[in-house]
């Protein structure tokens, strides 16, 4: 499935779509530094604005079908594993490729469903969906352990999109050559992502330990705790431009990511 030529046009066109969604998200932040920000500084935030503008409810119905089927593509991968580079990797290798692989499934089936949301009129602010969840896990000490571990889980998450873009690992994935514009995309740009990622799972855990689930409100909220720390706008400005660089790689990934 993965090598048919229309789903791969449409799982390309989902990193076209993912990149204008990062690309709207650095340009909130930017405009939360700015003061000049409404609404939510998150992938909801960026589709509520795409939803409202000429022809963005039908770019989000396009993203809706292109982000299934990525999900769909990296489920793919996680039965069969890669198969663009079929034996090349260790038997230890092919399970963390293989877990990378429905973590990423995981991550586009969401991005579907808040684009379905948000595509039919009906969505709804992913921050406070957070909040929600968190403040139902809180409510016993399991749930708060769980939700230390998902904190956890998320930091991960984060330092590994910084070392693949500081140790450019991100390359790998990439078919032909690339030029070095592209590659130094890839390094600010995952680098960028990474720690706003990690960021969001220290809200989680700081939520937790404080028994504040209005705190673990995903991006939207580490973003505003940046904006509220010395020299907080410099910085958040710096955070969009970099979130904005990795809307750009998303671009280059629809070209040349191999699939």
């Amino acid at each position: 499935m993965a090598q048919n030529s229309i789903f791969e046009r449409f799982a390309r066109a989902g990193f076209v779509t993912s990149g204008i969604v990062h690309l709207i998200i650095g340009y909130i932040a930017i405009r939360l530094a700015l003061g000049g920000a409404s609404g939510t500084t998150d992938q909801s935030g960026a589709m509520a604005e795409l939803a409202g503008k000429p022809g963005g409810k039908i770019a989000l119905w396009v993203g809706v079908v292109a982000f299934l089927i990525m999900a769909l593509w990296r489920l793919a991968e996680t039965v069969l594993g890669k198969s663009s580079e079929p034996g090349s990797d260790s038997a230890p290798s092919e399970v963390i490729n293989r877990i990378k692989a429905f973590a990423l499934a995981v991550v586009y089936f969401a991005f579907a469903f808040t684009a379905f949301g948000f595509a039919r009129g009906s969505g709804k602010s992913s921050g406070a969906q957070s909040s929600g969840l968190s403040a139902r896990l809180m409510q016993s000490t399991a749930g708060t352990v769980a939700l230390i571990v998902v904190g956890l889980i998320v930091i991960a998450v984060g330092g590994y999109h910084v070392y693949k873009g500081a140790s450019r690992n991100f390359v790998k994935d990439l078919k032909g050559e690339t030029s070095d514009f592209v590659r130094r995309l890839g390094i600010v740009g995952y680098i960028a992502k990474g720690l706003a990622i990690a960021a969001i799972g220290l809200l989680f855990i700081l939520a937790a330990a404080q028994s504040a689930p209005s705190e673990a409100t995903g991006l939207d909220g580490a973003f505003k705790t940046l904006l509220a720390q010395p020299y907080g706008a410099t910085l958040l400005v710096l955070a969009g431009l970099g979130i904005i660089t990795y809307g750009l790689y998303s671009f280059a990934m629809a070209r040349y990511v191999k699939m």
